[in-house]
């Protein structure tokens, strides 16, 4: 394979592999297709371009000077606060769509829309860093981005339910997450024993990911044999 061909797989191919497991374990009422597959896209492409666009200015520069010293702290902090409302713009897709009625769902479009961002901003750091770099970020960022990403949309499963008003506790925690997953990864670029919190990091994430995974398992099947049961009667 040329090298945009390699770059092209190893960004995109475990993304949608994961992306595919997720959309499997809605077992009861998958969602439709078309809406999934537009979330993870709104997810690689508006939601990249809107944080690629804020980044630049709040770190890079340019035309404005970054508000604080580019420090892993403040860029970290940056990366947290743009990229999860960024993501969340396409999570709001089939929100506001009508296509949320549960935790399950928050998951699944949170998990397309977090592994579309992943997936491309894995390709780009390819194109600018090197085959390596993608191949490397390819079994790491897209469970981190999956997870922050579907903590937000829990939040809209729930909100839609009627069962949550405020989303500002599941924005936190995702930026919270991500913040602290981007401070210790620009750390470990110069001291490699900080990859020792990356890798706990990452469990943390997953235990979250797992966490919220049975929560929808156990609502759609408490629906379901309730769906059951109201036919039974009829």
């Amino acid at each position: 394979m040329d090298v945009l061909t390699t770059l092209l797989f190893f960004a995109y191919a475990p993304a949608l592999a994961i992306l595919w497991y997720f959309y499997h374990k809605d077992r009861y009422e998958p969602e439709p297709k078309r809406y999934v597959v537009t979330t993870f896209l709104l997810g690689a492409t508006l939601s990249v371009g809107i944080a690629y666009i804020l980044e630049s200015i709040l770190t890079i520069g340019g035309m404005i000077k970054p508000l604080l010293p580019t420090t892993a702290f403040y860029v970290a902090l940056v990366a947290g606060l743009v990229e999860e409302p960024a993501k969340a713009l396409a999570v709001r897709f089939p929100y506001r769509a009508g296509q949320m009625d549960g935790i399950m769902d928050g998951i699944v479009y949170g998990v397309a829309a977090g592994l579309g961002f992943a997936a491309t901003e894995n390709f780009l750091y390819g194109l600018g860093w090197g085959v390596a770099v993608t191949i490397t970020r390819a079994f790491l960022t897209p469970f981190a981005h999956a997870t922050w990403t579907a903590i937000i949309g829990v939040g809209y499963g729930l909100k839609a339910e009627g069962k949550l008003y405020s989303l500002s506790s599941f924005y936190a925690l995702a930026i919270l997450l991500h913040f602290t997953w981007d401070y210790f990864a620009f750390l470990s670029a110069t001291v490699p024993a900080y990859n020792i919190m990356l890798i706990f990091l990452l469990l943390v994430n997953l235990s979250i990911l797992r966490y919220f995974l049975i929560l929808g398992e156990e609502e759609d099947k408490r629906r379901f044999w309730y769906y059951l049961v109201r036919r039974g009667w009829r």
